[in-house]
């Protein structure tokens, strides 16, 4: 293990899409196990596939990094001795280190075309062990005037004879030894002067002085071949610490089939950094086997390659909603409102389209609606309301920091808080509640709306709520039977935030006019 403060590791992703749970866990490693060790944190964007690396995948993964909180030491926007941090920018470098390979002997060049490589390999069929070295015994004079006739050509690496096994110390899966025997002269400069990803990767390494690389398992079989070139380089070779597969509940490899996979799609679900950064790294890693709400300060000085599973682990949907949870009852009213904004924007910017309605839509036809309606306008709109009634606000955190698991929920649950006068009334429950025969849906309402008028009464849950319920006993009627029919008048459904307290939050004239909607649009009066 390298010395406190000499670590360096980095984060190479393609822009070539969103990025997903499973390269954030690795950003979450090297990320922890630099703050842990004092080390330095790279990010370095590999953007060599120029048909599908865009500035625009680019801008997305800094996006998903910067939501995530894994600030970078050095890499884009940040700069930094090592840099540029592009690999597009770096084809000198890969130039050079060729020449260094040429300057030792362990590079050639080999002018086989596609279809005769092809070709052999069709022969060969089974028995085809890769690239039959043709070209590796040209003498250096043969080679040099093809080169200078125009003749196209890549360059390989030429793996020593009788090297014996390639060996290395993985901090995941322990020794390794792959035989060398089976190792072809790999391509390191394909034929247009791009480098190969292997190449280009351990030069970039190598020159950004990386002293561990942590990545996938799915790179395990590139590393025999990495360690050749950083051999033939004669450059030091870094710990390698590949990571386990992330499965879905399934057992299968994660993927799209199993639901959102990417960091923005989990983000734009309503999804905390915190528990997002928590629960992916406990992926393959753990504190000491039995604390699972583990923060930021604790895993990055906590964070240990001991402690890494090669156990393939389980992207469990149903612990991530209850992290969450957990999390969203730890945040507190006003972090809440701030988390919250694009839910609780759409819940305001539901308020008033259903002021002017005699109709009873369908809980789809609202949800369509409410979507429809948010804009940047609304958005301000929002913040122009939060800033004049925070306290507001703030108080509507109480009535689902136990009911939510992810923060979009706020947008239905709490869309009726925002209606005013006008109630949205979801027919399901009117059919079960207000309309259930013999339940005297009707009756309660009116009693219950003479209470509420009474302005002797405070206006307060407690006191509202102890005068609504004295009127069972001389009603001959269940708590449940008076409370069920208020909430659906008031919140429009019979499942909803506490009621009382969500009373409490409204306008009396508001609370009594959705009353009179109710018993005038169900009971015609």
């Amino acid at each position: 293990m390298n010395t406190k403060g000499t670590t360096r590791v980095r984060f190479a992703p393609s822009p070539t899409g969103m990025l997903h749970v499973g390269g954030a866990r690795t950003a979450i490693y090297n990320w922890a196990f630099a703050r842990a060790t004092g080390g330095t944190f790279v990010l370095r964007i590999e953007d060599t596939d120029p048909e599908r690396s865009t500035e625009e995948n680019t801008q997305i993964i800094l996006r998903a990094m910067r939501w995530l909180g894994l600030d970078w030491d050095e890499g884009p926007e940040v700069g930094g001795d090592y840099g540029p941090y592009f690999q597009m920018q770096r084809m000198d470098t890969y130039t050079a280190a060729l020449e260094t390979l040429k300057e030792r002997g362990a590079a050639y060049p080999c002018f086989c075309t596609k279809e005769e490589l092809d070709a052999k390999r069709e022969a060969a069929g089974e028995a085809y062990s890769g690239y039959d070295r043709t070209c590796r015994n040209l003498s250096p004079e043969e080679a040099q005037a093809r080169i200078d006739a125009g003749e196209s050509h890549v360059w390989r690496l030429k793996v020593p004879e009788n090297h014996g096994p390639i060996e290395f110390i993985d901090a995941v899966y322990g020794h390794m030894s792959f035989p060398a025997e089976v190792m072809d002269d790999m391509i390191l400069v394909r034929s247009d002067g791009s480098p190969t990803y292997n190449f280009a990767v351990v030069c970039d390494d190598v020159n950004m002085a990386i002293t561990h690389v942590i990545r996938g398992d799915d790179h395990l079989s590139n590393t025999p071949r990495q360690v050749l070139i950083y051999e033939a380089l004669g450059a030091p070779i870094p710990t390698f610490a590949h990571l386990s597969m992330i499965l879905g509940s399934d057992g299968k490899k994660l993927s799209k089939r199993h639901g959102a996979t990417s960091v923005e799609e989990y983000k734009d679900a309503g999804y905390l950094s915190d528990c997002m950064v928590n629960f992916l790294a406990l992926l393959g890693w753990s504190l000491d086997g039995e604390t699972t709400i583990i923060d930021r300060e604790t895993l990055c000085r906590e964070f240990s390659l001991e402690r890494v599973t090669k156990k393939d682990a389980v992207f469990d949907e149903a612990k991530l909603d209850w992290m969450n949870g957990q999390y969203i009852q730890a945040l507190g009213p006003q972090n809440w409102v701030e988390a919250s904004r694009p839910w609780l924007a759409r819940a305001h910017a539901a308020g008033y389209p259903y002021v002017q309605s005699a109709l009873v839509p369908t809980p789809e036809q609202g949800e369509e609606r409410v979507r429809d309606a948010l804009n940047e306008e609304q958005l301000a709109a929002f913040d122009d309301s939060y800033r004049a009634n925070p306290a507001f606000y703030e108080a509507l955190y109480p009535l689902v920091a136990e009911r939510e698991t992810t923060l979009n929920e706020a947008e239905d649950k709490l869309a009726y808080m925002f209606w005013g006068p006008a109630v949205l009334l979801d027919e399901a429950s009117v059919n079960k509640v207000l309309r259930k025969e013999g339940a005297r849906a009707d009756e309660a309402l009116r009693a219950c709306r003479d209470v509420l008028a009474d302005e002797s009464i405070p206006w307060s849950c407690d006191p509202l709520q102890d005068a609504c319920k004295a009127l069972c006993e001389p009603l001959d009627i269940k708590p449940k039977n008076l409370f069920q029919p208020l909430r659906v008048a008031v919140c429009g459904n019979m499942v909803s935030p506490p009621l009382f307290e969500s009373i409490e939050l409204m306008k009396r004239e508001d609370v009594l006019a959705r009353i009179d909607f109710a018993l005038s649009e169900v009971f015609g009066g």
